[in-house]
Protein backbone atom coordinates (compact mmCIF):
# COMPACT_ATOMS: atom_id res chain seq x y z
CA UNK A 1 0.00 0.00 0.00
CA UNK A 2 1.86 3.85 -0.89
CA UNK A 3 1.29 6.64 1.17
CA UNK A 4 -1.50 7.91 -0.73
CA UNK A 5 -3.55 4.92 -0.07
CA UNK A 6 -2.71 4.69 3.28
CA UNK A 7 -3.90 8.71 4.39
CA UNK A 8 -7.23 7.45 2.35
CA UNK A 9 -7.89 4.81 4.44
CA UNK A 10 -6.84 6.84 8.18
CA UNK A 11 -10.17 7.77 9.46
CA UNK A 12 -12.06 4.76 8.92
CA UNK A 13 -11.90 1.93 11.99
CA UNK A 14 -11.99 -1.69 11.52
CA UNK A 15 -16.04 -1.69 11.79
CA UNK A 16 -16.03 0.29 7.94
CA UNK A 17 -14.66 -2.32 6.40
CA UNK A 18 -16.53 -5.56 5.21
CA UNK A 19 -15.73 -9.04 5.03
CA UNK A 20 -13.29 -8.83 1.99
CA UNK A 21 -11.50 -5.85 3.59
CA UNK A 22 -13.62 -2.83 1.45
CA UNK A 23 -14.85 -0.06 2.59
CA UNK A 24 -18.83 -0.75 2.92
CA UNK A 25 -20.71 1.35 0.80
CA UNK A 26 -21.26 4.85 1.87
CA UNK A 27 -24.83 5.76 3.11
CA UNK A 28 -24.89 8.72 0.59
CA UNK A 29 -24.78 5.59 -2.54
CA UNK A 30 -27.70 4.40 -1.03
CA UNK A 31 -29.22 7.84 -0.33
CA UNK A 32 -29.36 8.25 -4.37
CA UNK A 33 -30.22 5.21 -5.11
CA UNK A 34 -33.26 5.66 -2.52
CA UNK A 35 -34.04 8.56 -4.45
CA UNK A 36 -33.72 7.40 -7.86
CA UNK A 37 -36.15 4.51 -6.92
CA UNK A 38 -39.30 6.11 -5.01
CA UNK A 39 -41.13 5.12 -7.64
CA UNK A 40 -40.75 1.80 -7.16
CA UNK A 41 -41.00 2.25 -3.35
CA UNK A 42 -44.34 4.27 -3.53
CA UNK A 43 -45.64 1.37 -6.01
CA UNK A 44 -44.74 -1.31 -2.82
CA UNK A 45 -46.45 1.10 -0.55
CA UNK A 46 -49.33 1.33 -2.50
CA UNK A 47 -49.36 -2.78 -3.23
CA UNK A 48 -49.33 -3.02 0.55
CA UNK A 49 -52.17 -0.68 0.63
CA UNK A 50 -55.47 -3.22 1.31
CA UNK A 51 -57.95 -0.17 1.37
CA UNK A 52 -56.82 1.55 -2.24
CA UNK A 53 -54.13 0.61 -4.01
CA UNK A 54 -54.06 3.56 -6.61
CA UNK A 55 -54.41 6.41 -4.34
CA UNK A 56 -50.75 6.63 -3.30
CA UNK A 57 -49.75 6.31 -7.20
CA UNK A 58 -52.10 9.46 -8.29
CA UNK A 59 -51.41 11.11 -4.97
CA UNK A 60 -47.51 11.47 -5.52
CA UNK A 61 -47.92 10.99 -9.29
CA UNK A 62 -51.23 13.20 -11.12
CA UNK A 63 -50.19 11.68 -14.24
CA UNK A 64 -49.58 8.28 -14.87
CA UNK A 65 -46.89 8.90 -17.71
CA UNK A 66 -45.28 10.48 -15.22
CA UNK A 67 -45.28 7.52 -12.85
CA UNK A 68 -44.42 5.19 -15.59
CA UNK A 69 -41.29 7.50 -16.35
CA UNK A 70 -40.36 7.50 -13.09
CA UNK A 71 -40.24 3.47 -12.88
CA UNK A 72 -38.04 3.66 -16.04
CA UNK A 73 -35.47 6.19 -14.72
CA UNK A 74 -35.72 3.66 -11.44
CA UNK A 75 -35.23 0.82 -13.37
CA UNK A 76 -31.38 2.02 -14.12
CA UNK A 77 -31.04 1.90 -10.25
CA UNK A 78 -32.69 -1.34 -10.07
CA UNK A 79 -29.56 -2.40 -12.28
CA UNK A 80 -27.33 -0.76 -9.77
CA UNK A 81 -28.67 -2.24 -7.73
CA UNK A 82 -28.36 -5.78 -9.19
CA UNK A 83 -24.22 -4.67 -9.61
CA UNK A 84 -24.36 -4.48 -5.31
CA UNK A 85 -25.67 -7.67 -5.14
CA UNK A 86 -23.31 -9.43 -7.68
CA UNK A 87 -20.60 -7.55 -6.42
CA UNK A 88 -18.11 -10.28 -4.67
CA UNK A 89 -14.64 -11.67 -5.58
CA UNK A 90 -14.76 -13.62 -8.64
CA UNK A 91 -17.57 -11.95 -10.57
CA UNK A 92 -17.86 -11.65 -13.58
CA UNK A 93 -15.84 -9.28 -16.07
CA UNK A 94 -19.14 -7.29 -16.69
CA UNK A 95 -19.98 -6.85 -13.10
CA UNK A 96 -16.98 -5.46 -12.58
CA UNK A 97 -16.72 -3.24 -15.36
CA UNK A 98 -20.44 -1.74 -14.28
CA UNK A 99 -19.31 -1.01 -10.81
CA UNK A 100 -16.35 1.22 -11.88
CA UNK A 101 -19.36 3.46 -13.74
CA UNK A 102 -21.83 2.54 -10.92
CA UNK A 103 -21.48 6.55 -10.49
CA UNK A 104 -22.28 7.93 -14.00
CA UNK A 105 -24.81 5.32 -14.26
CA UNK A 106 -26.57 6.80 -10.86
CA UNK A 107 -26.46 10.24 -12.37
CA UNK A 108 -27.97 9.51 -15.47
CA UNK A 109 -30.56 7.94 -13.46
CA UNK A 110 -30.69 11.24 -11.57
CA UNK A 111 -30.87 13.25 -15.06
CA UNK A 112 -33.12 11.39 -16.39
CA UNK A 113 -35.58 11.70 -13.73
CA UNK A 114 -34.87 15.20 -13.70
CA UNK A 115 -36.28 15.41 -16.90
CA UNK A 116 -39.29 13.76 -16.37
CA UNK A 117 -40.21 16.34 -14.05
CA UNK A 118 -39.42 19.00 -16.75
CA UNK A 119 -41.20 16.96 -18.81
CA UNK A 120 -44.07 16.84 -16.10
CA UNK A 121 -43.86 20.75 -15.70
CA UNK A 122 -43.73 21.66 -19.60
CA UNK A 123 -45.63 19.73 -21.54
CA UNK A 124 -48.36 18.37 -19.18
CA UNK A 125 -48.23 21.71 -16.54
CA UNK A 126 -48.93 18.78 -13.98
CA UNK A 127 -46.02 20.20 -11.50
CA UNK A 128 -45.63 23.70 -9.91
CA UNK A 129 -42.80 25.56 -10.53
CA UNK A 130 -41.45 25.21 -7.16
CA UNK A 131 -42.22 21.39 -6.71
CA UNK A 132 -39.75 21.41 -10.03
CA UNK A 133 -37.47 23.77 -8.38
CA UNK A 134 -36.72 21.35 -5.04
CA UNK A 135 -36.27 18.49 -7.91
CA UNK A 136 -33.94 20.36 -9.71
CA UNK A 137 -32.24 21.21 -6.44
CA UNK A 138 -32.59 17.58 -4.99
CA UNK A 139 -30.92 16.32 -8.10
CA UNK A 140 -27.71 19.19 -7.88
CA UNK A 141 -27.35 18.04 -4.42
CA UNK A 142 -27.13 14.68 -5.18
CA UNK A 143 -24.75 14.41 -7.81
CA UNK A 144 -22.44 16.92 -5.71
CA UNK A 145 -22.58 14.13 -3.15
CA UNK A 146 -21.51 12.06 -5.65
CA UNK A 147 -18.69 13.66 -6.41
CA UNK A 148 -17.80 15.04 -3.30
CA UNK A 149 -17.73 12.05 -0.99
CA UNK A 150 -14.19 10.93 -0.22
CA UNK A 151 -15.90 7.10 0.35
CA UNK A 152 -18.13 7.13 -2.60
CA UNK A 153 -14.86 7.45 -4.24
CA UNK A 154 -12.96 4.53 -2.34
CA UNK A 155 -16.14 2.69 -3.13
CA UNK A 156 -15.98 2.44 -6.88
CA UNK A 157 -12.20 2.18 -6.57
CA UNK A 158 -12.90 -1.31 -4.62
CA UNK A 159 -13.70 -4.19 -5.51
CA UNK A 160 -13.81 -7.63 -3.53
CA UNK A 161 -10.76 -10.02 -3.81
CA UNK A 162 -10.53 -13.21 -2.30
CA UNK A 163 -8.66 -12.78 0.98
CA UNK A 164 -6.18 -15.65 1.19
CA UNK A 165 -7.42 -18.74 3.95
CA UNK A 166 -4.62 -18.28 6.96
CA UNK A 167 -3.01 -22.06 6.30
CA UNK A 168 -2.97 -23.41 10.16
CA UNK A 169 -0.60 -26.21 10.71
Amino acid sequence: MTVNQQNKYQKYSVEDFDSYDCLKLSKGFYLVLLFVLRGYLVWLMSVTNMRDRVSIISWIYPETALFYLSLLSGAVGLFVVLIISLRRPKAAAWVQSCWKHSRAILITALLFDLLTHAVGYFYWQLLSLQWLIMQIVVTILLIALCYKSERFSINLEEFPQPIPENNKS
